[in-house]
């Protein structure tokens, strides 16, 4: 069976997949360049991708595809309708970066509390100011909303709880039980309810996936019912936010706003981009951070073994595990 890893990928993983007899070409700059001549040339059988795109011409490129995984949670960058009507199985990697991206907001949360990045800030620039950053609220006894209760969300939602905050949990899968079980109060599964959660919330974290039915769910009608001096969160996917509201927001109503992912981010690992959240007045609270926050090492290696397991019960069943478009192919 032949592999194409079309990202960066542990070096273990790679040596897992060759252990169990998988032929593995590791080709960690293929999405940047360009997936398709990559794909014509080597016509894997499965292809790994991280952040590359697959697009329907990649896909189309290789005519011995079996199985494209994403390795990791989100698969929003692989063309999944051409996958499906190729007859092709898209899988996941679900979980395996939860307590990655968990911490990460919870570093974004104290951060804005704290303003950890503005302090920085000014003892670099040579100044002390004591006075003006001896000012925070602290967690304690905040109330948190979190939107989406997958696995992310519920590893928040522990963390959170760490903290003595109270928690709200609102999810279009969560019930009022299971919401009591993880130690939360549920806060509903329709949009009037989550527009309800907003104006109850000190901080809300968001924890949906990329779908056209969340695509801007967090815009102008929930933050407007934001409380003034509150905090957002963003570590899911950029199109589930209104950036242009949440700017407009931000200085109306002093918004403050930790985010790890945006719209139109660049396919490049470094270069030259002008963020539209970094934009606009610079006494916004803010920290903003480049969609890392599935990047540890205990969550790559998680994700790796994972991605390793998904292959070897496909190449010894033909069983596609955690396929995202089971129904579409059949």
């Amino acid at each position: 069976m032949k592999i194409l890893i079309a990202d960066k990928f542990e070096k273990p993983g790679i040596e897992a997949l060759k252990s169990i007899g998988c032929d593995v070409i590791s080709e960690p700059e293929a999405g940047a360049s360009g997936l398709a001549p990559v794909m014509e040339r080597v016509n894997p059988t499965v292809l790994i991708v991280r952040s590359s795109k697959v697009k329907p011409e990649a896909i189309r490129a290789a005519k011995g595809l079996k199985l494209i995984i994403r390795a990791g949670a989100g698969y929003d960058n692989i063309d999944v309708p051409t996958a499906s009507a190729a007859g092709v199985p898209v899988c996941n990697c679900p979980g395996m970066n939860a307590i990655a991206v968990a911490e990460l907001t919870m570093a974004l949360l104290l951060s804005l509390d704290r303003r950890v990045c503005e302090q920085t800030s000014a003892l670099l620039g040579g100044q002390w100011n004591k006075k003006e950053f001896a000012k925070a609220r602290g967690l304690k006894g905040m109330t948190l909303g979190i939107v989406g209760a997958g696995a992310i969300g519920r590893a928040v939602l522990k963390r959170a709880l760490a903290f003595e905050m109270h928690v709200l949990a609102w999810s279009r899968s969560i019930t009022k039980e299971h919401a009591w079980d993880l130690g939360a109060e549920w806060a509903g599964t329709d949009t009037p309810s989550l527009w309800a959660m907003a104006s109850r919330c000190d901080a809300v974290s968001i924890h949906l996936p990329a779908a056209p039915d969340t695509r801007q769910l967090i815009g102008r009608e929930f933050l407007s019912r934001m409380k003034p001096g509150s905090y957002l969160i963003n570590t899911s996917r950029g199109s589930v936010l209104d950036e242009d509201a949440l700017l407009e927001f931000a200085q109306s109503k002093g918004l403050r706003y930790g985010v790890d992912v945006y719209e139109g981010t660049p396919a490049e690992a470094a270069g030259p981009w002008k963020a539209k959240l970094a934009q606009g007045d610079g006494g916004v609270v803010r920290v903003l951070t480049h969609h890392c926050g599935a990047s540890t090492d205990q969550a790559q290696n998680a994700v790796a073994d994972e991605t390793v397991r998904i292959v070897r019960v496909f190449k010894e069943s033909g069983r596609a595990e955690n396929c995202v478009n089971a129904a579409a192919i059949g």
